[in-house]
Order: structure tokens, then sequence, then C-alpha cells
């Protein structure tokens, strides 16, 4: 890497808000994997249904894709060209993942952050993607 090339500021930022999104997938997936039978119970029957209906093919394809998407995040701030292909992993599983929630689960509510958060999940994931190849084609990351 050519080290006479300064990196912009704004990598920086969306490298940083970008770790923050996947950190936050780090979450939702732990307290879908962790959920309490009391916490189970209290949402609506809809929502139980679904949750006591996830394969352990989905639980794993969500594990893998906001921990590869993380440690992306995580290879992007310490500027390693190796985030690419972590971004690649993080986005086939969030279509693994989201091919179930729309195509195969039983999904009869199709609305709100049902509907938009998936679709914000999928552009983010493609958007890291290219995020990333730019930086390595502008010699940001190597």
């Amino acid at each position: 890497m050519n080290t006479n090339i300064k990196t912009p500021i704004w990598f920086w930022i969306i490298s940083v808000i970008a770790l923050l999104w996947n950190l936050m997938g780090v979450m939702a997936y732990l307290a879908q994997a962790y959920m309490t039978d009391e916490i189970l119970k209290a949402m609506p029957e809809a929502d139980q249904n679904f949750h006591n209906n996830i394969p352990a093919w989905v639980t794993a394809v969500f594990a893998i894709a906001v921990f590869s998407g993380t440690l992306g995040c995580i290879a992007l701030l310490i500027k390693k060209k190796w985030a690419i292909i972590l971004f690649i992993i993080s986005l086939v599983t969030v279509l693994a993942q989201q091919f179930y929630n729309f195509f195969i689960q039983d999904f009869v509510a199709l609305t709100g952050q049902r509907i938009y958060m998936p679709i914000c999940i999928v552009v983010f994931g493609a958007f890291l993607i290219w995020f990333s190849k730019y930086s390595n084609n502008k010699g940001w990351i190597s």
C-alpha cells in the first residue's frame, strides 16, 4: 500500500457508522438467540409463531451475517482489504435469511418494520461491499 495516500475523514465516519450498524445486528441476534420464555410469551401470537418456527440454519446464517459484517467493519477500520470478502459473506447470508423470511416462513404481516428493515439491511450490506471495493481501489485499504 502506498503510505502517501491520505484516507479521507468520511472513510472513517462511514466505517464507524457501519460498525455501529453491525453491532446493532449482533445485539439483535443475541436477543433472538437468547430470548427467554417469559419474553417470548409476552409477544403477540404471530411473533411467537415466527420465533418458534425458525430453523437452525436461519439462526446460523443470521449469526454469520452479523458477525462477518462486524468483522468486516473492523477490517475497514484497520484498513484491510479482507473486509471485502467478509462483507460479501455477510450479504450472501443476509439474502439467505431474507429469502426464508419472505418466501418460506408464513409471514402474514409484511408491513412496517417487517418489510422496511430487511430492505435497509440488504441495501446497507450491498453498500458495504461497494464501499470496501471502492476503498481498496483508492488505496485506502490493503
